[in-house]
């Protein structure tokens, strides 16, 4: 790491918006804009609009001269080939050389991952996971996403699309179905998403007195859950310690894979703070094997969330 290039360029690509920014060594993000990411059905008009934009920055911090190289977080992101591969929720479709494709068009290396690996690598070199070498990190948003690092080093597997644990069946009877086409899987129960669909269940199926009641049930969102818990509703709070049960339960497995010294939570659902680590931590402890027991950490991240996308993805093109 060189210091005639002291930036990095973070690239954080979603189903609806894309934010960039170029970051320094000390993890600051000194500049950072962003576009719609489903304007184009071609890919490469989308990469023009990219330029367009991210070139001010730039310019703005020295020239590309002072690039080292960029990073990018992306939807079913393979790190081995810089391919997007199949991803469901972006408008191009089949595989994409997402990192070529940028490399050529920006002149500086560029690497990618999925978004929940970068948010690892993030953790890592920045957050709450600095100078540890086993952990997994867990996102909690529309979906349930996984890097996992043993060693120092994210597993990618032999294809590079290893740690998919929201897609591990934690309902093997009447599971809900699962935007992968699978059910049971963690995601539809532990993501925001999953909270809001157990909200309606429980409203659903008792007769109980809840705040949630005077939202029209089938615009419930996570927030009206917490919002609502925040205020002592008792059906509210049945929801997190549901919610956080079969997470905790998840993790007593997922220790038993990789021996992690902690596990970090990041995303939207983490804001439920005590609500939902309390569960977490009780259930995780009550299915730990003894030789964990008390071991394992279970925290939230520290990456700011505003820049965090794009601090996890920055910290792969320091590789570069």
């Amino acid at each position: 790491m060189t210091m005639e290039k002291p930036y990095v360029i973070g690239m954080d690509m979603g189903g609806t918006n894309t934010v960039f920014g170029i970051v320094d060594t000390r993890g600051n993000v000194i500049s950072k804009s962003a576009i719609k990411t489903g304007t184009h059905t071609d890919v490469n008009l989308y990469i023009n609009d990219i330029h367009a934009e991210l070139s001010k920055l730039i310019e703005a911090a020295g020239g590309i001269g002072k690039i080292k190289g960029i990073g990018v977080g992306a939807p079913n992101g393979n790190y081995y080939t810089g391919n997007i591969e199949f991803a469901p929720n972006l408008p191009w479709k089949g595989i994409v050389p997402f990192a070529n494709l940028m490399a050529d068009k920006f002149g500086v290396p560029a690497a990618l991952t999925n978004d929940a690996n970068a948010a690892a690598v993030g953790e890592m070199t920045y957050g709450a996971a600095h100078g540890m070498k086993n952990f997994i990190m867990i996102t909690l948003g529309t979906g349930v996403g996984s890097g996992i690092v043993i060693d120092g080093k994210v597993v990618y597997g032999h294809d590079g699309f290893a740690g998919e644990l929201g897609h591990v069946n934690v309902m093997r009877n009447n599971g809900r179905l699962c935007g992968c086409g699978k059910s049971g899987c963690l995601e539809t129960y532990a993501s925001a998403t999953g909270v809001a669909r157990s909200a309606r269940e429980i409203l659903e199926t008792s007769t109980k007195e809840s705040l949630l009641r005077n939202i029209p049930v089938e615009s419930i969102t996570s927030k009206d859950v917490f919002d609502a818990a925040m205020q002592g509703d008792e059906v509210a709070k049945e929801i997190f310690n549901y919610t956080g049960k079969i997470l905790g339960e998840s993790f007593a497995d997922f220790v038993a894979f990789s021996a992690p010294e902690a596990i970090v939570l990041f995303g939207g659902l983490s804001k439920a703070g005590d609500l939902i680590l309390n569960p977490i931590k009780e259930n995780m402890e009550k299915n730990l094997l003894p030789i964990w027991k008390g071991k394992v950490k279970v925290l939230f991240s520290e990456l700011k969330e505003a820049d965090a996308a794009v601090l996890g993805a920055s910290a792969l093109a320091w590789e570069l």
